[in-house]
């Protein structure tokens, strides 16, 4: 640590502080010190910080998996926001399962993280009463279960296809596909954003029609994409718009589309939800929704960080949980003609 305020010319005092999280430090100063840090490979002996402070420093993130773009860089974005507190990231990934989920609520090295952010896919609505006998601060995203004890951070799934749906009715489109409709899920955000897509089809007077219902086999993929659209169109090939539940189905589906000579937007016009990067730089750049992944991960990161210095457990005297919805916006790219 003397060498860390060394190099970044500060007092070892100041490197405590920035190590530990500690909030009322100038971000330059916090840079320095990180980027020192960094330089020299300094590593925190976490056992020895617990003992003496009782905190780790460290909490964890578990997601279902990386490979999805949308949580890989949520994670990306959770680490930088982590990072600007003085906290470290151990991920989990749970693998869409429940036997994951349920390990990384009680994984044996959770005694070394103070707390933890949680994205459940597996569990469900009836599994909330588990979270009530954690005795650490979690946070829960998105929309697969809820529960009045823990605090809650997620996105507006409605309001988010719902705005896709209409910009699609806005420029003339009426026969709108949606892809990522899941067989086995009762919550969550397929059922949400779903009923996004019927309010907006319902206010203009226009029926669901069933053929416009693409399923994803329950994995929202480039793959599964391709073929819920592939499926659309064999049932329905007058098909001139596509809601996807997220930027991967529909960059999928953009590919179904063009192997089969339609032009988009022209014939068919494509949104997506997720505003990953591979949606800037699809061909053509993919319209989609962005959630507000990063207030998200900050909103996230906060929220444990405020629980960890309140210093209370679980169950006791302590601030209300919060539930937090993050804000929305349409970004209108070239897979859709430009509304007047």
């Amino acid at each position: 640590m003397a060498d860390v305020a060394r190099r970044a010319g500060v007092s070892v005092k100041t490197v405590s502080n920035v190590l530990s999280g500690y909030p009322y430090i100038r971000d330059t100063t916090r840079d320095r010190v990180l980027a020192a840090v960094d330089e020299l490979g300094y590593e925190i002996n976490v056992t020895a910080r617990i003992f003496r402070s009782g905190r780790s420093g460290v909490i964890g993130l578990a997601v279902p998996e990386l490979g999805q773009p949308y949580f890989g860089e949520l994670a990306d974005e959770i680490l930088a926001a982590a990072r600007r507190h003085g906290l470290h990231v151990l991920i989990e990934p749970t693998g869409f399962t429940r036997e994951g989920e349920l390990a990384a609520l009680r994984e044996p090295r959770r005694g070394l993280m103070d707390g933890l952010i949680f994205s459940p896919a597996a569990l469900v609505q009836d599994d909330a009463h588990l979270l009530d006998a954690l005795d650490y601060p979690l946070v829960l995203l998105g929309e697969q279960m809820f529960s009045p004890s823990v605090d809650h951070v997620t996105m507006r799934n409605i309001d988010g296809a719902r705005a896709a749906t209409d910009l699609l009715l806005d420029v003339g489109r009426r026969r709108i596909a949606v892809l990522g409709m899941l067989h086995a899920e009762t919550a969550g955000s397929a059922r949400l954003r779903y009923a996004g897509y019927r309010q907006a089809l319902e206010a203009r007077g226009i029926e669901v029609d069933t053929r416009l219902l693409g399923w994803a086999d329950d994995a929202w993929h480039r793959e599964n994409g391709a073929r819920a659209m592939a499926a659309v169109l064999d049932a329905c090939p007058d098909v001139d718009g596509v809601v996807a539940f997220n930027d991967a189905l529909a960059i999928g589906a953009m590919f179904e589309l063009q192997v089969r000579g339609r032009s988009i937007p022209q014939d068919v016009a494509v949104v997506g939800f997720d505003d990953i990067e591979d949606a800037r730089y699809s061909v053509p750049a993919l319209t989609t929704v962005d959630p507000g992944r990063r207030e998200i991960a900050e909103v996230a990161v906060e929220i444990v960080r405020r629980r960890v210095d309140e210093g209370r457990e679980r169950g006791g005297d302590r601030d209300a949980p919060v539930m937090y919805l993050a804000g929305m916006r349409v970004v209108e790219r070239e897979s859709t003609p430009r509304r007047r």
